[in-house]
């Protein structure tokens, strides 16, 4: 069993996570993964483990957008962990509004970094928008 981490290490991490995203900014994002953190994005989908491999996902998707965020709605912390509702907005490179929503379930270690990411949203509902 882990060691308890404090919920502002928590909210921290969290924080960090959605500030990358709404910067676009990909090397931002994957360092607020563990060296060997895993996003499985969306849940039933293989993960994407590793720093590189998560900076090359955020890539892959800021090249569809001129911009793109995802705003928290709710932020519930518990134990090493939290999960967090959100809605996301993004103008599409072809000019599109988009709008989408889905829920992030993070583990975050000891070091205050997202070991894991289980996001529950439905791609195709934001894709059908593009």
């Amino acid at each position: 069993m882990s060691e308890q981490i404090s919920p502002d290490r928590v909210s921290r991490a969290v924080r960090g996570y959605f500030l990358a995203i709404r910067a676009m900014d990909p090397q931002a994002f994957a360092n607020a993964f563990a060296e060997d953190g895993t996003t499985y994005d969306p849940v039933g989908t293989p993960g994407i483990t590793g720093r590189q491999a998560i900076r090359e996902f955020l890539e892959s998707i800021c090249k569809n957008f001129k911009t793109v965020g995802l705003t928290e709605d709710s932020v519930f912390v518990a134990g090493n962990g939290a999960a967090v509702k959100w809605t996301g907005k993004g103008t599409s490179s072809g000019g599109r509004e988009v709008n989408f929503e889905g829920i992030d379930v993070f583990e975050v270690n000891q070091d205050g970094k997202i070991q894991t990411i289980h996001a529950y949203w439905n791609p195709a509902e934001m894709i059908a928008q593009l």
